[in-house]
């Protein structure tokens, strides 16, 4: 299942379905037990009403049992005989006994005073109470029996009434005569309503599920498919800008502030910076391709002069070239590391040496360098130190070509950091060019010709070098009136 709509869609139903049928059956369990509730609670009243009359002695055969309002009855022994049952009682089950026969017992028989004219029913000659009689605590009334008080116990079972044949929940209840013989009434209560109302529930949920799952289908995959509808066009357009290699189309961005909103806008960002970082690209090589015609067709020239006539041939130039072009060579190399990502290494250096030593070297510069170290200070550094060696020569260099009398370099430390600022005293960089030169092959005096002013991949180089070494790489006016750079470099731990 490839589809987002099909797979929300399929979960939402899941989810619902569970949730629905957990809910469900917890319905019809609560309803299950609060009708058989009912139902034992009529079927205790109805035995409570038979106990109180055998406590009275009511005989048997004049038992008001509730045969009109469909409740069976069967009273039982000690011994688990049946000694009364209601009327047109065919069979039972769920009491203990199935027997629906009355066998009533002989102490049963003489307890109730089933008629026998010799029977004492506990009144004196004139129909009054005896107050001799014998007291046997029937709820404190003499001559009584008693009904236990305590809950009856409940059991479903069935009966069969005049034929037909029905589910019952049954109440037992205890009761003891006046003669001390304990009976058991099981009294019965019907359960169809009960079966009938879970029933029609059951049939409703059975019925309304498979709709209401439906429902929750449909409305899920209509409101994902309008959801995703602006994730396809985002899609679409990038599938159009990748077939048309056109980094200046925009994938269309919704007006909603959510999360596909917020997509459509991080790709647009993504795709402009994709187009930056390729007409960047295009740009570099372009004029790199520019940049290494000049010195490689100047070679050429010089070594066919040379091949046709040997006497003419410029070997100085040629080495300048070779060397200019070697020089070219080696700052693309780098700027393609650079930019490739290359890490610079952490190894901890000291950057008063690495100006002296770089200062050492220049023996061949037109005008001296001034350098100003201070003898006490911690001026350690973690970096690469060829590329820092690399940004301090360069600096040194564009001051070389653009001061008149003094170039010099000093160090100092500041804000957690070293700096180190070189200076010259030539015509400066005018302030709205300051950050333009340190873009790539660019040089703000064409009149230079590019063996006196360098490719112009210098500054750009010295820049990207001190970013990655969590540096910083500024310029501004001098106090001589010429141009002041100052690379910034975080200290050693």
């Amino acid at each position: 299942m490839r589809s987002v709509r099909a797979r929300a869609a399929l979960g939402a139903t899941v989810v619902v379905a569970v949730a629905l049928v957990g809910a469900g059956l917890a319905v019809l369990l609560v309803l299950r037990a609060n009708l058989t509730d009912q139902a034992g609670l009529q079927a205790e009243v109805a035995a409570r009403e038979v106990a109180g009359q055998l406590a009275l002695d009511v005989p048997y055969d004049r038992l008001e049992m509730r045969e009109e309002e469909d409740h069976p009855v069967q009273v039982t022994d000690d011994d688990g005989r049946v000694v009364a049952v209601s009327k047109d009682l065919g069979a039972i089950s769920g009491t203990g006994t199935d027997q629906v026969g009355p066998a009533p017992s002989p102490a049963a028989e003489s307890s109730t005073g089933s008629g026998d004219d010799g029977s004492d029913d506990g009144r004196d000659d004139n129909g009054r109470d005896d107050d001799n009689g014998d007291d046997h605590g029937g709820h404190g009334i003499p001559g009584r029996g008693e009904v236990d008080s305590d809950d009856p116990d409940f059991s479903n079972g069935t009966a069969t009434i005049d034929g037909d044949t029905a589910d019952y929940r049954f109440a037992s209840v205890r009761a003891t005569t006046s003669a001390g013989v304990t009976l058991t009434v099981h009294a019965g209560a019907p359960l169809a309503a009960e079966q009938e109302a879970v029933g029609t529930v059951r049939r409703a949920m059975l019925i309304g599920l498979p709709v209401l799952l439906l429902v929750v289908a449909g409305v899920t995959w209509l409101v994902t498919r309008r959801a995703l509808r602006p994730v396809e066009g985002i899609r679409r357009e990038m599938a159009a800008i990748t077939a048309s290699e056109d980094l200046s189309r925009r994938v269309p961005e919704p007006g909603s502030r959510d999360e596909i909103a917020r997509l459509a806008r991080t790709t647009n960002e993504t795709l402009t910076a994709l187009e930056a970082s390729v007409n960047r690209q295009r740009r570099f090589v372009a004029d790199a391709s520019h940049e290494l015609r000049s010195p490689i067709a100047s070679l050429r020239t010089q070594l066919e002069v040379g091949a046709a006539h040997p006497e003419l041939l410029d070997v100085p130039g040629a080495v300048a070239d070779t060397v200019r072009l070697q020089a070219l060579a080696a700052d693309l190399l780098l700027l393609a590391r650079l930019d490739a990502g290359e890490r610079p290494g952490r190894t901890a250096l000291d950057l008063g040496a690495l100006v002296h030593e770089e200062v050492s070297q220049r023996t061949g510069d037109r005008i001296p360098v001034a350098v100003s170290v201070p003898d006490s200070g911690a001026f350690e550094v973690a970096g690469s130190r060829g590329q820092l060696a690399r940004v301090i020569g360069n600096l040194l260099d564009n001051a070389e070509r653009h001061a008149e009398r003094a170039v010099a370099v000093s160090l100092r430390a500041e804000r957690g950091g070293v700096v180190v600022a070189v200076t010259d005293d030539g015509a400066g960089v005018p302030p709205d060019e300051r950050e333009r030169i340190f873009e790539r092959f660019v040089r703000l005096d064409d009149a230079r010709t590019r063996d006196e002013g360098g490719a112009g991949l210098g500054l750009a180089i010295a820049r990207d070098v001190a970013a990655r070494h969590g540096g910083r790489l500024t310029v501004d006016g001098a106090p001589e009136g010429g141009a002041r750079f100052e690379l910034w470099l975080p200290s050693a731990g």
